[in-house]
């Protein structure tokens, strides 16, 4: 089963979309699943309020922790950071039309733009293109 598989798999057993990618990249992260669903739990449901989509800011959870330096006395990774999130955002928003949940799911337009489940595999599909080298 490959990670895309996996995260999908886990939105079915119940987990929400920003708990699905990053339980898909726990090892990536080096952090438990537990953790890692803990962490990710209000990131569903765009936040709670259909916000910026879980599995987007699941892609931020990864992202910082796998480029964060973790320097706590001399933090240098944000600006790697920061762009790595901002070139992820793009190409999200580019496929899907945008990064909030309301308006993916056309709630005010009754336009649906894409699934849960696309946007997962989108989100995964990206932290493997960029972080990992790992293209479709």
């Amino acid at each position: 089963m490959d990670r895309k598989e996996q995260a999908v798999m886990l939105h079915h057993h119940g987990f929400n979309c920003a708990q699905s990618v990053a339980c898909a990249f726990c090892n990536v992260m080096g952090v438990d699943p537990e953790t890692t669903f803990r962490l990710a739990e209000p990131l569903g449901f765009g936040m709670g309020t259909m916000g910026t989509c879980g599995a987007v800011s699941a892609m931020s959870l990864v992202t910082g922790m796998k480029l964060s330096d973790g320097n706590l006395d001399n933090p240098k990774s944000k600006k790697e950071c920061y762009k790595m999130m901002q070139t992820l955002i793009k190409e999200f928003a580019d496929k899907n039309g945008s990064i909030i949940c309301r308006e993916i799911k056309g709630v005010d337009t009754g336009e649906v733009k894409r699934s849960c489940d696309g946007c997962i595999e989108d989100a995964v599909a990206l932290l493997d293109k960029y972080l990992l080298g790992i293209d479709d």
